[in-house]
């Protein structure tokens, strides 16, 4: 099931963070994540709307919303390619009619993920906090629409 995060939440969904970013990007060293552990529990996740992807009780993922963006969605390791991500991006991509993200061009996976799912590269971006690469991409629903033209 899939529901608005409460503050309960937030232990939970900072550990699948740290988890799923620590095995996302081994190219990023632990001690960054780390370090941004206060900033996810304390400042990024309440300045979102959130939403967890809840199952027997335990917490498997969570998605977040923000202006038009996606700053995070994340799966427990234990539970990803088990569906639980796609469920999270459709429940937001049912909401709104258009979103935009950044992926680390090395995470290669993710970026294929969100190709996947209907997402384009638009650009190209350095992220301020870590120096590395990320593609921008944007979903839209009209742009998923084929058109044509007589």
């Amino acid at each position: 099931m899939i529901r608005p995060l409460r503050k309960e939440d937030l232990d939970n969904a900072v550990s699948i963070w740290f988890a799923a970013s620590i095995k996302a990007h081994d190219f990023i060293s632990e001690e960054y994540w780390s370090s941004q552990k206060k900033n996810m529990r304390e400042m990024y996740l309440p300045n979102c709307e959130s939403w967890v992807y809840e199952s027997a009780g335990n917490i498997l993922g969570f998605v977040s919303y923000y202006e038009g963006s996606i700053p995070a969605i994340f799966v427990d390791p234990e539970s990803q390619s088990c569906g639980i991500g796609t469920q999270l991006l459709n429940y937001l991509k049912s909401k709104y009619s258009e979103l935009t993200l950044t992926v680390y061009s090395e995470n290669e996976k993710t970026h294929e993920f969100y190709l996947y799912h209907g997402f384009i590269d638009v650009d190209k971006c350095i992220c301020k906090h870590t120096g590395k690469a990320q593609f921008e991409m944007r979903w839209s629903k009209i742009g998923n629409v084929r058109l044509t033209y007589i």
